[in-house]
């Protein structure tokens, strides 16, 4: 009798143990399903990550590739651009409002001097032409991403790049913009403009010159453009 009854346990524990799997299975595969083209990931399909628990984007991110795991304000954003709140029937016929996104890359020698990250007079002249250029988009999201070229650390240079984004989003939020929607990423020397071979050699004037692209601060303004 005892036999018989630990037998049915043991079929029981294996029947729950295979349900269970077979849920966890799913629930992975849905998970992996989500398109994560704009991120880094490993074999598994996981999105990778940095030291600061960051997902690692590629170059060809953008705010339409984001995904609910690396960037849920952006994911939230989205779904509101594409499902705005109904009118009421009563209520006259409202401007036309379409999506609308904007990205600027700025000269991160303009914005600072060398190996700094206080904005230059030049640098605020910048972004005040920017913010000038924007003000007919409604900002949802506001993505700051600084770069750095390749002299110096890794480290040293994922700081600094970060520390750049942080200058421009103070200065956009004190001029008027809402703190809350900008965001800011740095990404250090990953993602240089200059192709591999060129700038050779060690720190000179010439080589500073030449890795010129590569120090620099991208913008995207996502939001929506009132049209007549």
């Amino acid at each position: 009798m005892n036999d018989s009854f630990t037998k049915k346990q043991i079929l029981l524990a294996l029947s729950c143990a295979m349900a269970f799997g077979a849920m966890s299975n799913v629930a992975m595969a849905q998970a992996n399903s989500t398109d994560k083209s704009g991120y880094l990931v490993d074999q598994r399909n996981v999105v990778a990550r940095s030291g600061t628990n960051l997902c690692w984007r590629t170059g060809y991110w953008t705010p339409a590739l984001a995904i609910a795991e690396c960037d849920p304000d952006l994911v939230r954003t989205a779904a509101k651009v594409a499902d705005p709140e109904k009118k009421p029937l009563a209520a006259a016929p409202a401007p036309t409002v379409k999506p609308a996104a904007q990205r600027v890359k700025l000269d991160a020698d303009t914005l600072f001097k060398f190996n700094k990250a206080d904005l230059s007079p030049a640098g605020r002249a910048a972004l005040d032409e920017f913010v000038a250029k924007s003000k007919d988009i409604k900002p949802e999201v506001i993505m700051a991403v600084g770069h750095a070229d390749r002299f110096g650390s890794e480290t040293y240079n994922q700081a600094l790049s970060e520390k750049r984004a942080a200058a421009v989003k103070t200065y956009l939020v004190g001029n008027g913009i809402d703190a809350n929607r900008v965001q800011t990423e740095g990404r250090g020397e990953t993602q240089p403009i200059t192709k591999e071979g060129e700038c050779l050699g060690a720190k000179s004037a010439k080589v500073i010159a030449c890795l010129q692209p590569d120090r620099r601060v991208e913008i995207e303004v996502v939001g929506t453009r009132q049209s007549n």
